[in-house]
């Protein structure tokens, strides 16, 4: 897949030549070099690297929202304060990553390619379920950089056109999708989010409702998870909030992001453990 050395400005024969729908079956027939998963990495066992934390996602009767905190750590450091862990993968969809930082950011920018190039050659779009599963697939070709500490773990979320509404799918680092109803969390501090999330989460969510959900279920992840960040006021650093409904994809502003943040940390300074769920 060189460049032509004669200086002809025409593309080489693997472009021209017809074949999957698949830009990953592309790379891997022509430079498999350049997936993420086929590099070979020296045998010094785990590797440090920065790696982002907590994602959460939760379906509302007219969508999805996807979001995330803005911290990347490296061991016991913060590597990164204001790092990006949220991103459209086409106009009804976004994955949220968490694991290793930079192979994560690449295979999400693969992944956007992916689709772009399977509407342009089949003239149409993939559904959700068939997004879900290429996500799935490129996962586990990262299995073996995963054994070495270099693991990508996102949540994916997006609007089904077809159904009508908004769906969420989990991944462990082999590949192994699922699809959840109702929330989702996944990082270091999922744990702590999910469990905030299973005491507020109801079916009948509004858009606003569940845009505060999302940003207090990172906070309590980051009140008990040193890994993932809260609202930095003083730096003005505020949660990745995204919604997906029938319009499509849509970032929060920072204007909306900061108002539901400092709204949060309002109410927390007199409920400090956050709101309460009723019992019955």
């Amino acid at each position: 897949m060189e460049a032509n050395p004669r200086g002809t400005g025409r593309l080489p024969a693997a472009f021209l030549t017809p074949g999957s729908s698949s830009f990953m079956d592309f790379l891997s027939e022509h430079q498999p070099e350049l997936l993420p998963g086929k590099r070979q990495l020296p045998a010094q066992g785990v590797i440090e690297a920065p790696h982002g934390t907590t994602i959460v996602a939760t379906t509302f009767p007219g969508g999805v929202v996807l979001a995330g905190d803005r911290r990347a750590t490296m061991g016991n450091v913060i590597a990164q304060r204001d790092i990006e862990k949220v991103f459209p993968a086409d106009e009804y969809s976004a994955v949220g990553i968490a694991g290793t930082a930079g192979i994560a950011v690449e295979m999400v920018k693969l992944f956007q390619l992916e689709l772009e190039h399977f509407e342009k050659v089949e003239g149409a779009r993939l559904s959700l379920e068939g997004k879900a599963n290429r996500l799935s697939t490129m996962i586990r070709s990262n299995l073996g950089m995963a054994m070495q500490g270099l693991a990508v773990v996102p949540i994916f979320a997006g609007y089904d056109l077809d159904r009508g509404k908004g769906r969420v799918f989990s991944y462990d680092v082999t590949g192994g999708r699922s699809e959840e109803h109702g929330f989702a969390a996944t990082g270091s501090g999922s744990i702590f989010a999910r469990g905030a999330m299973k005491k507020l989460f109801r079916e009948d969510l509004t858009e606003d409702q569940a845009t505060t959900l999302v940003v207090q279920a990172l906070y309590d992840a980051a009140d008990d998870d040193s890994a993932t960040g809260g609202p930095d006021v003083a730096r003005r650093i505020y949660p990745i909030v995204t919604v997906i409904t029938e319009d499509g994809f849509r970032r929060l502003t920072e204007e909306e992001s900061s108002g539901i943040a400092r709204a949060v940390l309002e109410r927390r300074l007199e409920q400090p453990d956050g709101p309460r769920a009723a019992l019955l």
